[in-house]
C-alpha cells in the first residue's frame, strides 16, 4: 500500500478516532495525542493494512486499547471524560443554557457508566456504528452489545429523569 492509498483509506474516519479518544480521555490535547499515536501505529503497519478487511474497525480497536493504556498509566490519574460535541447557537440564551446543562448531566452520567457501556454508547449513538462493527471492535457477540447498549441507555434515561425531577419520583 503506497502513501496515497494509505491516507485515502484512513482519512474518512480520522474524526471518529478522535471523538472516541476524546470520549475516553480528559481533553482535546489528550485526544489529539491519542489520535496521532493511533495513526502513527497504522503508518508503521501500512504494509499489513491491505490484509485487513475493515481498517476503520481495526483503527477503533487500536484507539480503544491505546486510551485504556493511557487511563491505566500513573500519569493519567487526572484524566476524566469531557464531552462538548453538541452546541446549538440559534436558540435563545435560556434554551442554550438548559441544553448545555442537560448535555453536562448526560456526560456525567455516561462518565459513571462501566467502561464497556461507555464505549458502546460512544460508538453506537455518537459515531453511528452498526452492531456488527461494535461487536468486532470490542470482541463481543452482537447480542451482548445490544444488551449492554440497552442497559446503558436505560441507566442514562433513569438518572436523567431523576435529575430533572430533582430526585423526587
Amino acid at each position: 500500500m503506497n502513501q496515497i492509498e494509505f491516507l485515502n483509506s484512513i482519512m474518512p474516519f480520522k474524526d471518529k478516532v478522535f471523538r472516541l479518544a476524546k470520549r475516553l480521555l480528559v481533553s482535546t490535547e489528550e485526544a489529539e495525542d491519542a489520535t496521532q499515536e493511533v495513526f502513527l501505529k497504522l503508518w508503521k503497519n501500512k504494509l499489513k493494512m491491505a490484509d485487513y478487511k475493515n481498517i476503520e474497525a481495526f483503527s477503533m480497536t487500536i484507539t480503544k486499547n491505546y486510551c485504556f493504556d493511557r487511563l491505566k498509566s500513573k500519569q493519567a490519574k487526572h484524566l476524566k471524560m469531557v464531552h462538548s460535541n453538541y452546541e446549538e447557537k440559534s436558540l435563545p440564551l435560556q434554551k442554550q443554557l438548559e441544553l448545555k446543562d442537560s448535555i453536562r448531566w448526560v456526560a456525567k452520567i455516561i462518565e459513571d457508566l462501566p467502561e464497556q457501556q461507555k464505549i458502546i454508547i460512544q460508538l453506537r449513538d455518537v459515531e453511528g456504528y452498526d452492531f456488527d462493527a461494535i461487536a468486532k471492535v470490542l470482541s463481543m457477540k452482537n447480542t451482548a452489545v445490544r444488551v449492554a447498549l440497552s442497559r446503558a441507555r436505560k441507566t442514562i434515561r433513569e438518572k436523567l429523569i431523576n435529575t430533572h425531577n430533582y430526585g423526587v419520583k
